[in-house]
C-alpha cells in the first residue's frame, strides 16, 4: 500500500510538470486577449517554461543528489506551487512570464527526482513495469495538455489552467510528507560539477532561446547570430570537462551504450512530431477553420485519447512483440497520419478525427516502451542521470516542434498571402471598379488576410459581382491558408521514415556500458 501511494505521488508530479509544457498552447489567444498583449510575446509565456525545464534539469537534479532528493522533490513541489500562483493571477505579461520561470524551476527538480525515486523503490524485476507507467505519464500528459488548457480555457477561465494544479500540489506535498522516507532521505555528499552545470546551463538556455525565438528577435538579429555560437562553444567545453571530471553532470559513458544513444534520438524526434501536431492544428482549426477554442480542444482530444490507449498496451507488449517492431511500427503510424493532415483530411472534421487517432496511437507505441530501453540495465548514478538526460531530450523534442513547424508555418503564411494578394487583385481588375473603390476593396481584402482570425465576409445586399468575387477571394485564401499547414505535414514525412529505419536497429539489452 504504502509503495502504491509513493508512486501515486511520483506519477502526479510528472504529470503536472509534462501538462503545463502544453496547456496553454490552445489558450495564448485567450490570455492575450484578457492581458492585451500580442501573440509574439506572449508566447515567452510558453517558451521560457520549456527553455528553463530544459537547461536546469541536470544541475538541479545534482544538487538534489547532494541535499536529499525527498526533500527537494517536495521542496521542488512547493516551488511549481508558488509559479502556478502567480501565473493564475497575472494581471501584466511580466507577472505571467516570472510565475512561468518559478514553475519551470519547479519542474526542473520535480521531474527527474520523480523519475529517479520511482524507479529506486521497485524491484529490479518489477523496474520495466514502473519506468513503463512513468513514460505512458509522459506521453499522455503532454497529449492532454491543449485538451485540457482548451476545455478549462472556455468553461472556467485561463487563470484555472493554472490554478488546477494547486490542488494536485497540496495532494503530493500531503502524501509526501506521510510516505516519503524523509528521514532516510538518499543523499551524496559528493563533489558539484560547477563548471559542467554552468556550461550545460548556457548551453541549453542559447539553444533554446535561437530556436524558439529566432523568428521573432529576427534571423538577422545579433542575438540570433550570437545564440549558436555561444550555445556550440558551451557545448565543446561542457563535453571537455565531463571527459574528465571525477563527478561529471551528465557521465558521457551513458551515449557508449547504443541502445540509449539510439532511444535518445527517438525520444527528440517523437516528442517533436507529437507536439507539432499540437501546437499547430489548433491554429488551423482556431486561426483559418474559425473554430472557438472549446472545438479545437475536442478535434485534438483523439491524439490524447489513442495515447491513454496504447501507451500502456505497448509497454507490457514489449515482453511479447520486439521493441524494434513495436516503434517503427509506430512511427510509421504517425507517418500515415501526417500524410492524411497533408492531403485532404483539414478539409473534413472527420478525416482529421482519424489521422489524430492514427498520430495519437503511433506516439503511444513509441513512449510506452521507450524509456524502458533507455534506462537499459542502468543502476545508480547511471540511471539518475539517464532520467535527467531524458527529461531534459523531451523538452528539447518540443523546442524543435516550436520552433521549426511554427517559423515554417509562418513562412508559408506569408506565401500564402502573396498568393491571396495577386489572386484578390485578378478578381478585382476583372470587376472594373472606379480605382478609389477598388483600392478600398484591396486594402479590406489584405487587412482580413492579416486579421488574427480569418472569417468570411457577410456579402449580403452588395452587388452580385462583387458578393460573387469576394467569395471566390476567400475561398482562395483559406485553401492558400490550409495548403501551407498541409506543407508542413508533407515535409516530415520523410524524416518519420528514417526513424522507422532507425528503430529497427534497437535491442532491449544494453551493451557497452
Amino acid at each position: 500500500m504504502k509503495k502504491r501511494m509513493i508512486t501515486g505521488v511520483f506519477v502526479l508530479g510528472i504529470f503536472i510538470c509534462m501538462l503545463d509544457t502544453t496547456i496553454m498552447n490552445v489558450s495564448l489567444p485567450n490570455i492575450g486577449l484578457h492581458l492585451d498583449v500580442g501573440l509574439d510575446k506572449l508566447s515567452w509565456a510558453l517558451n521560457i517554461y520549456i527553455i528553463l525545464f530544459a537547461a536546469l534539469t541536470i544541475p538541479l537534479t545534482r544538487l538534489a543528489e547532494f541535499f536529499g532528493m525527498s526533500k527537494v522533490f517536495l521542496l521542488g513541489a512547493i516551488v511549481f506551487g508558488i509559479g502556478s500562483i502567480i501565473s493564475a493571477f497575472a494581471g501584466t505579461l511580466m507577472p505571467l512570464l516570472l510565475g512561468r520561470a518559478i514553475q519551470s524551476i519547479g519542474a526542473g527538480l520535480v521531474f527527474p527526482l520523480a523519475m529517479t525515486l520511482a524507479i529506486r523503490i521497485v524491484a529490479d524485476r518489477d523496474r520495466t513495469h514502473m519506468i513503463a507507467i512513468l513514460g505512458v505519464t509522459q506521453g499522455l500528459a503532454a497529449a492532454l495538455g491543449p485538451t485540457i488548457g482548451g476545455v478549462v480555457t472556455q468553461y472556467m477561465g485561463w487563470r484555472w489552467i493554472f490554478l488546477i494544479n494547486v490542488p494536485i500540489i497540496v495532494l503530493m506535498i500531503s502524501m509526501g510528507l506521510v510516505y516519503l522516507p524523509l528521514r532516510q532521505d538518499i543523499q551524496n555528499r559528493q563533489s558539484i560539477d560547477l563548471s559542467g552545470a554552468i556550461f550545460s546551463t548556457i548551453f541549453l538556455s542559447t539553444l533554446s532561446l535561437v530556436l524558439m525565438q529566432g523568428r521573432v528577435l529576427g534571423w538577422h538579429n545579433w542575438l540570433t547570430y550570437l545564440c549558436p555560437i555561444v550555445s556550440l562553444l558551451s557545448f565543446i567545453f561542457f563535453i571537455m570537462i565531463e571527459r574528465v571530471s571525477i563527478n561529471p553532470m551528465v557521465p558521457l559513458q551513458l551515449f557508449k551504450n547504443r541502445a540509449f544513444a539510439l532511444s535518445a534520438i527517438i525520444i527528440v524526434f517523437s516528442n517533436l512530431f507529437l507536439v507539432a501536431t499540437t501546437v499547430i492544428l489548433p491554429n488551423y482549426f482556431t486561426n483559418v477553420a474559425g473554430m472557438d477554442t472549446l472545438q479545437a480542444s475536442f478535434l485534438i482530444a483523439p491524439i490524447s485519447f489513442s495515447v491513454f490507449i496504447f501507451a500502456p498496451i505497448a509497454g507490457f507488449a514489449k515482453s511479447h512483440i520486439s521493441v524494434r517492431w513495436l516503434i517503427s511500427s509506430g512511427f510509421l503510424m504517425m507517418a500515415v497520419g501526417y500524410l492524411w493532415l497533408g492531403t485532404n483530411a483539414l478539409q473534413s472534421v472527420w478525416q482529421v478525427i482519424i489521422a489524430a487517432i492514427l498520430i495519437g496511437s503511433g506516439y503511444g507505441m513509441i513512449t510506452g516502451p521507450i524509456l524502458v530501453i533507455a534506462a537499459g540495465t542502468l543502476l545508480g548514478k547511471l540511471l539518475t542521470a539517464s532520467q535527467s538526460v531524458t527529461g531534459v531530450l523531451r523538452q528539447v523534442g518540443i523546442m524543435l516542434a516550436v520552433a521549426l513547424f511554427v517559423t515554417g508555418l509562418y513562412s508559408g503564411l506569408t506565401q500564402a498571402q502573396r498568393h491571396a494578394n495577386s489572386y484578390a487583385q485578378e478578381q478585382v481588375n476583372d470587376l472594373h471598379l472606379p480605382k478609389q473603390d477598388a483600392a478600398e476593396m484591396i486594402q479590406k481584402v489584405q487587412t482580413k488576410m492579416k486579421a488574427s482570425v480569418f472569417r468570411p465576409t457577410a456579402t449580403q445586399g452588395l452587388p452580385t459581382k462583387v458578393a460573387t468575387a469576394i467569395s471566390r477571394i476567400e475561398k482562395e485564401t483559406t485553401a492558400q491558408y490550409r495548403h501551407a499547414f498541409e506543407k508542413l505535414y508533407l515535409i516530415a514525412i520523410p524524416f518519420m521514415l528514417l526513424l522507422v529505419i532507425m528503430s529497427l536497429f534497437l535491442t532491449d539489452k544494453s551493451d557497452g556500458v
